[in-house]
């Protein structure tokens, strides 16, 4: 495989990451590549490294060594203008506490990564997007008028709405209740399997890593494990060896 077709199968890649935070080594040389179309839980106990790995991963935090590659393009040689595009353009988030914005309806959230570069959501993708997700009746209706579950819809169609490169979900079923969680997990699953997006889950849930396609265990800031064809009692188990 020549370098230009290996990045065009990479979502994401890392090589060699550290990072530190004076003394603390948070990541100790992690090397691992998300390949596109994929679904992928990362895993590990508190401080094993989990956060600052997506936070490097997804171009929100800096190395303070190695290289992370998204859609092929080194980030750490991008000023922080350009970062900040690429993130806005080519990276997806959804997090536990949804970061809605209460003022701003359902379609207006959707719709702010767009219109903070300046361009117009494309009305079809819009309209296929607020369809997978369910919300194609809520488009009017401000966060604080919608269920858990509902906003935690919202927040991902706000993430694929620019058509990411890739998806970071940081815990996003932690403030849901195990029903709505797992109707969460289930729109995740369809969303790679219908669309070929990629998807990294942050998670200490076993039933919700279950849902992906493997799960890395992470453990004083290095991959210890990866777990292919996961299922939950095969996740916990490994998650109580750590």
């Amino acid at each position: 495989m020549t370098m230009t077709a290996e990045a065009t199968a990479q979502a994401v890649s890392l090589d060699a990451v550290t990072r530190t935070y004076g003394s603390v080594r948070a990541l100790d040389g992690v090397t691992w590549t998300f390949p596109r179309g994929g679904f992928t839980a990362v895993m590990g106990p508190s401080g094993s490294g989990k956060s600052t790995f997506l936070h490097c991963a997804s171009g929100l935090d800096r190395p303070t060594a190695g290289t992370v590659r998204i859609g092929g393009v080194d980030i750490g040689r991008l000023s922080e203008t350009k970062r900040t595009r690429l993130r806005r353009e080519r990276v997806g988030y959804v997090f536990q506490d949804f970061n809605l914005i209460p003022s701003m309806d359902v379609e207006q959230n959707i719709t702010l990564p767009i219109r903070l570069g300046g361009a117009a959501a494309e009305p079809a993708w819009l309209a296929e997007v607020v369809r997978r997700v369910g919300l194609s009746d809520r488009l009017r209706h401000r966060p604080s008028e919608l269920s858990g579950g509902q906003q935690q819809r919202a927040a991902l169609a706000r993430a694929l709405v620019t058509r990411p490169e890739v998806v970071f979900a940081d815990e996003p079923t932690g403030a849901l209740d195990p029903r709505t969680a797992r109707d969460v997990l289930r729109l995740l699953r369809e969303t790679v399997d219908a669309t070929g997006q990629t998807l990294v889950l942050v998670t200490h849930d076993p039933m919700a890593a279950a849902w992906a396609d493997s799960v890395l265990f992470l453990d004083e800031g290095r991959i210890v494990d990866e777990l292919a064809g996961p299922s939950a009692a095969a996740v916990a188990a490994r998650w109580e060896a750590l």
